[in-house]
């Protein structure tokens, strides 16, 4: 299977949270988390950020009384993921490229959001450079 469908299933997300920092006793579990759809992507600064793997939502701060699939709900609630109304694993083939291009309709934006920011920095350095000719 291709990575990103990998994703799709909760223990390959789960395995992401080897250092999450809330393990026992919270809410905000390995398995919670990973069930309402993230992934843990650190950073330096930054130790417990959780990203949806599909509407890429990322979150951080979380405190160990936080329900995972509440948070989500709250900050992303458009997130096809959470208004599934059948597990992962029992969707037909039809129904499961559907919702993956609705993954990738959402990652490809990112993409292309990021790039345009990129082009317009450019663009705005280009132009500074010809005023100054």
């Amino acid at each position: 299977l291709p990575e990103e469908w990998q994703l799709y299933f909760v223990l390959t997300r789960a395995n992401t949270f080897r250092s999450w920092p809330f393990t026992e006793g919270c809410a905000c579990t390995p398995e919670q988390m990973a069930a309402a759809g993230f992934l843990h992507c650190p950073s330096e600064n930054s130790p417990d950020v959780a990203q949806c793997f599909f509407c890429l939502k990322e979150l951080e701060g979380w405190e160990p009384d936080d329900d995972p699939l509440k948070e989500h709900k709250k900050h992303s609630a458009g997130c096809a993921l959470l208004s599934l109304q059948k597990d992962l694993t029992n969707l037909t083939l039809q129904e499961f490229l559907k919702l993956d291009r609705e993954r990738v309709k959402i990652a490809m934006k990112r993409e292309m959001s990021q790039k345009v920011t990129c082009i317009e920095d450019v663009a705005k350095r280009v132009r500074r450079e010809i005023e100054n000719l």
